[in-house]
C-alpha cells in the first residue's frame, strides 16, 4: 500500500509519485520493492520511509542472526542506487538535492531515503 502524507508543502500528487518512483527504483535494484512507502515533504526536505523492504534471501540472513550482513549489503545497494534516487527527486520537484541520505533498519524491516533540497530563489 502507498501512501502519500502532503507535509506542509501540501502537495499529496508529488509525494505519492516519489513514493511509487522509489519502490520501482528498489525493486529494479534489488528484484523486490517494498510493499509500503510514504513520502512528507515539507519545504526543503523529503523524506520517504519504505516498509518491508526485504528480500527473502535477506530475510533468511536476518533469521540465521546475520543482521549486520544485511545492513551491510542494504548500505551497498543504497550507494549504488543514490544518483538514481536523487535524479527522481530532482525531476519530480525541479529542485536540486543538495544532501541524500539512506538507512535501513531490520526489527521493524524499514528503509528511509532523505532529500534534502536546495532553498528556492526568490526573484
Amino acid at each position: 500500500m502507498l501512501a502519500a502524507s502532503e507535509g506542509s508543502a501540501g502537495n499529496g500528487v508529488l509525494a505519492a509519485a516519489i513514493s511509487n518512483g522509489m519502490v520501482s527504483l528498489m525493486h529494479r535494484y534489488t528484484g523486490r520493492g517494498p510493499v509500503r512507502a510514504r513520502t512528507t515533504i515539507d519545504e526543503n526536505l523529503v523524506v520517504c520511509v519504505l516498509g518491508d523492504t526485504l528480500t527473502k534471501a535477506e530475510q533468511t540472513l536476518v533469521e540465521a542472526g546475520r543482521d549486520k550482513l544485511v545492513l551491510r549489503g542494504r548500505r551497498a545497494i543504497q550507494d549504488a542506487l543514490a544518483d538514481d534516487a536523487i535524479a527522481l527527486v530532482t525531476e519530480l520537484t525541479g529542485r536540486d538535492v543538495v544532501a541524500f541520505m539512506s538507512n535501513n533498519h531490520i526489527n521493524p524491516d524499514l528503509a528511509v531515503e532523505t532529500f534534502v533540497l536546495a532553498p528556492v530563489v526568490v526573484a
